[in-house]
């Protein structure tokens, strides 16, 4: 089975942008592509919303929900609360389009919440007024419990969530046999699908809703207009609609829904929502082992109506403002609204998981953590050694591999989490190592200067070439001249100027102090960079120009031979002449006396 989340390896690459948002690091990176792992991956789409390459993927279940309304059972539509955020002045026209896409009814899963807040309050008076449960309402915050904070799992909510609860009562109203199919923002309500089969029986998200609308050519506007036209009427919502539960998905209201929320100070009830502050309120639960409140807890910043799995582009204030309204609608406005069931109440307090869980399945509540083995710190040490990290001074935890720490990261680099090469300042030294190795062990002469004509590296050949140095200089050394201007060294450095304005290499040679140097140039980065590589080639100059003046003296000798037999010659002698001058032409470089200077060099060797 596809888990929830995947990656698409194909469409990563050497990124770890998902690594830095993941809240709990459940990111593996294997030759250069992340990818998520199930055990530790607690499904708040933190990856699929900051992945620059959409690389990470939400499982699609719109095909599978497609042929299971093609099985001849009742289909209910679970649909969330937060509908009133994704779908603005429009929950009508929606409930008519999931009747024309095939579903038997639709249910507000918010009469399952009702059914939860009955069961906290049935709870809280036969315990002073109070209930120390942690909400299971948001299935992310399930995940991290189970996964990364065990000792916690007994203070999750003695009840299913909301979704699960809803499930199990259309199933005691309506039938065993119904299909059920949640519609929300939720990613991990999917996984709430796959771990208790028919509680819901799949889940899809309101992108994947959209996406089908789109698919079937159902326009929301058009239902909208033929509803105020009088030619569509709205389903009703099955048993009935629901009354102030429908402010669940915002944070707070959860508390606000209950007999609670008419205390303003909150005395028994905390909401916290946002990655940040969950994790650290389960920290703080797991530190100091006391709670005597009821927490809210919602994963998503703000609630569920911020879910991975809506659309993008409205604010928050804006989501809040339109569930508040369509809350206060629904208590306000004339119509039946459900009033809960205390015979169901009962048996989920007194029946709990169970109720939905088939027979000799695993407590969905109870859950140990499959990794996070400890390691010695002689380990740790190792693997920092390994990542560049010698000692405490190189931990610069700049975070570019994802990770909070340097520790962290060598941490998760021995859970096989972690590559070496994700280590920026590690790859970043060991390439400025290399290019020291062969700038310092070239045997030619190298500068690179910036768009300022200021050198920014050079090696001790140029020095050779260009100053009074005539021996190898240290590295030290070397370094002070980074940061002098070129014209200090070379008269010529206008030169480079020009440059910055070609796109590839050129190729020069120079006469220069009675020397001959073969100059290439080269862009390092563009408009940025201008390097130089200069090879001395005056010793194989000066052997041709020998060469040269030993055939110009023996022009010289024959050619008063060929005086004293012109007469018998006649034009032959000057083509003779020509030809041999010719030669020697064709050999000659430019002399001691010459002015120095570039010469292009039209034979350009740049492979």
């Amino acid at each position: 089975m596809i888990y929830p989340i995947y990656t698409e390896l194909t469409e990563c690459r050497d990124c770890y942008k998902c690594v830095r948002s993941c809240p709990v690091k459940a990111i593996q990176v294997q030759n250069g592509s992340a990818v998520v792992v199930k055990d530790r991956c607690i499904y708040c789409g933190a990856c699929v919303d900051i992945c620059p390459s959409h690389a990470k993927k939400i499982r699609n279940d719109l095909g599978r929900v497609k042929q299971f309304l093609k099985s001849g059972r009742r289909v209910f539509c679970s649909l969330a609360p937060s509908v009133s955020s994704e779908f603005p002045n429009s929950v009508d026209s929606v409930v008519v389009a999931l009747k024309r896409l095939g579903f038997f009814a639709t249910s507000e899963t918010a009469i399952g919440a009702a059914l939860v807040s009955a069961s906290i309050e049935a709870y809280a008076a036969e315990h002073d007024g109070r209930c120390n449960w942690i909400s299971t309402a948001c299935p992310t915050v399930v995940q991290i419990v189970k996964k990364y904070y065990p000792s916690l799992v007994p203070s999750l909510s003695k009840v299913p969530s909301p979704l699960q609860c809803h499930s199990a009562y259309l199933r005691k109203l309506y039938g065993q046999d119904i299909g059920i199919v949640f519609i929300g923002p939720c990613i991990a309500k999917k996984i709430e699908a796959d771990e208790t089969p028919g509680y819901p029986d799949f889940v899809l998200t309101f992108g994947e809703l959209h996406t089908w609308l789109e698919e079937e050519d159902i326009d929301l506007d058009t239902i909208t207009s033929e509803l105020i036209g009088g030619k569509e009427t709205v389903p009703a919502f099955l048993p009935s609609a629901a009354g102030k539960s429908t402010l669940y998905p915002v944070e707070g209201g959860m508390i606000a829904s209950l007999n609670w929320g008419n205390d303003p100070f909150q005395t028994h009830a905390i909401a916290i929502s946002g990655s940040e502050q969950v994790g650290s309120t389960l920290q703080g639960m797991v530190d100091d082992n006391q709670n005597s409140d009821f927490l809210e807890l919602l994963f998503c910043e703000g609630g569920c109506i911020n879910g991975p799995g809506a659309a993008s582009g409205r604010s928050s204030a804006s989501k809040k403002g339109l569930s508040s309204r369509f809350t206060r609608s629904r208590i306000t406005e004339p119509q039946k609204i459900f009033g809960g069931d205390p015979i169901f109440v009962s048996e989920l307090l007194k029946g709990g998981y169970p109720l939905i869980e088939k027979a000799g399945s695993v407590d969905s509540c109870v859950s140990s953590p499959r990794f996070g083995v400890l390691h010695a710190e002689e380990e740790i040490e190792h693997a920092l050694h390994l990542l560049g990290k010698a000692d405490k001074r190189e931990e610069l935890n700049c975070g570019g591999c994802g990770y909070n720490s340097c520790r962290e990261m060598a941490i998760a680099y021995l859970d096989g989490m972690a590559e070496p090469e994700m280590c920026v300042t590690k790859m970043r030294k060991e390439a400025q190592s290399k290019m020291d190795v062969l700038l310092r062990t070239i045997p030619i002469g190298v500068v690179i200067v910036d768009d300022m004509l200021k050198i920014v590296d050079c090696n001790s050949g140029f020095l050779r070439l260009f100053s009074e140095v005539d021996f190898p200089l240290e590295e030290a050394a070397l370094d002070m001249v980074a940061g002098l201007p070129l014209e200090r060294f070379v008269p010529f450095h206008e030169k480079f100027r020009e440059q910055f304005t070609y796109a590839k290499a050129e190729q020069y040679r120079l006469h220069y102090q009675d020397k001959y140097l073969r100059v290439t140039f080269f862009s390092v980065e563009k408009q940025r960079l201008v390097g130089a590589l200069f090879e001395d080639i005056t010793t194989p100059t000066v052997r041709r120009e020998t060469v040269i003046k030993k055939a110009e003296s023996v022009i010289q000798k024959s050619l008063e031979t060929v005086q004293q037999i012109a007469s018998l010659l006649g034009e032959n002698a000057a083509d003779t002449e020509i030809m041999l001058n010719s030669l020697i032409d064709a050999f000659k470089v430019p002399g001691n006396g010459e002015i120095e200077g570039f010469t292009k060099d039209e034979q350009q060797d740049l492979s």
